[in-house]
């Protein structure tokens, strides 16, 4: 396989600011009369396999060239180089990926091309429903699903099976058998349910899980909807996992992924939240807990339903690229079925596409991705709005305060709803 040429993330923020100017004219650049597009996305485990499918493209396509360019790890970093980059207008990429979460800041924008006449025809029915409503704007749709991400319940299926419990479906049969298996244990060591509280968008993503989960939501009709019930229940049970049953320990206060999966892989908790790019980890040889690890659903609260936050990727087009068209036919080449298909396989990425997760040689290479489809299937967007980032900023405080106990959940709210409203009027403007 040839070397691929890719332009690593030495594109920091600060030099773009100051080589934006001339960016249009490099956009346009053409390398011994072939077209060229940038891809810019995060680094990829095993990025031969990225590789692979984009000269596939370039052999669909004679005559083109795809560079990439690989970015920093930090998604905060990610969406400072885009800003800085979009902001002056610049084609030094065509294609970009995209965080779930970006997608109607960059269309409010303007700088994501519209990409709805390429789904005429059947629209996006293909592809799972959380993406679908990511990307769209005022019915015209921005970006592609390239994979998917949700939250998942990891548990240990040995300690279930001994004290004849099937997975929770609700959080409140989950803290029951986590102290009733506790109890059992007697082992100072082992903990409940292990979640991400520390005070960043991990704790908004766990937070949604149980207001979803509640019946409730953050936003509805254009105000905050925090201050109801619902809402305020959720975040008190939350709470009431560490203060009153302690089921979660304290720790969860100040845990993100890494250090849940950290506990929960050195066999020290029962059951743990997150995201499935742990499964593959604890498999692992060597790994303390390989062969009792089983997924599922995440719970609801009582008379409720299982709502996953959704994360993953999704691909645009920059608005101000020299060669939209062909940008656009790499951009769903690449959200294809069969490339998300090798991706699944080969790197573990759950499709945001419906069909693959019922994929026999899917299912034979990578066993672990089709009992995710249900999750994948209800996974729900956090707030679709272009002033996001700004409410997460907000609201992480305020969720933080209250699963530390230093505001009571009420307090919280209202105190998070005041906030959320102030922004909602600039959506309004």
């Amino acid at each position: 396989m040839r070397v691929r040429r890719r332009l690593v993330g030495s594109l920091v923020v600060i030099a773009l600011a100051v080589t934006v100017g001339c960016a249009r004219e490099e956009g346009v650049t053409n390398e011994q009369g072939r077209a060229k597009l940038v891809f810019a996305h995060f680094k990829v485990p095993a990025p031969e396999v990225l590789s692979e499918l984009i000269e596939a493209f370039e052999r669909q396509h004679p005559g083109v060239t795809v560079i990439e360019e690989v970015l920093p790890t930090s998604t905060d970093q990610q969406h400072q180089f885009y800003v800085t980059a979009l902001e002056g207008r610049s084609a030094t990429f065509d294609v970009f990926a995209l965080d779930v979460i970006w997608i109607q800041e960059f269309a409010r924008a303007g700088w994501l091309l519209d990409l709805t006449p390429s789904f005429v025809a059947d629209g996006l029915a293909d592809f799972l429903p959380g993406p679908v409503e990511a990307a769209t704007r005022n019915d015209r749709v921005y970006a592609i699903p390239w994979f998917a991400n949700a939250g998942i319940l990891y548990y240990r299926k040995d300690l279930l099976s001994e004290y004849g419990f099937a997975p929770p479906r609700t959080f409140e049969e989950l803290s029951q058998q986590a102290a009733i298996i506790l109890e059992g244990e007697q082992d100072p060591d082992l903990k409940g349910f292990v979640w991400q509280g520390k005070q960043y968008e991990g704790l908004i993503c766990v937070a949604l899980e149980f207001i979803h989960g509640n019946g409730g939501a953050v936003i509805e009709d254009r105000r905050s909807a925090l201050r109801d019930k619902k809402a305020v229940d959720a975040l008190r049970f939350m709470r009431d996992l560490i203060a009153v049953s302690r089921v979660s320990p304290p720790l969860v206060t100040s845990a993100d992924e890494e250090a849940t999966r950290h506990v929960f892989g050195a066999g020290r908790a029962i059951f743990m939240r997150n995201w499935p790019y742990a499964m593959a980890l604890y498999e692992q040889e060597g790994s303390k807990v390989r062969g009792k690890v089983g997924v599922a659903m995440l719970p609801a609260l009582e008379g409720s339903h299982g709502a996953p936050t959704l994360g993953g990727w999704l691909l645009g087009v920059n608005r101000f690229s020299a060669h939209p068209d062909l940008a656009g036919k790499f951009a769903e080449f690449l959200t294809g079925q069969s490339a998300q298909k090798v991706l699944a396989m080969k790197l573990g990425f759950p499709p945001a596409r419906h069909a693959l997760y019922q994929d026999a040689e899917l299912k034979k290479a990578n066993p672990a991705i089709p009992p995710l489809y249900e999750a994948m299937r209800r996974a729900r967007p956090r707030p679709v709005t272009p002033f996001y980032l700004m409410i997460s900023q907000l609201l992480q405080p305020e969720l933080s305060a209250a699963v530390m106990g230093i505001k009571s959940p009420e307090r919280a709210m209202e105190d998070a709803s005041r906030h959320i409203e102030q922004i909602l009027k600039l959506e309004m403007e």
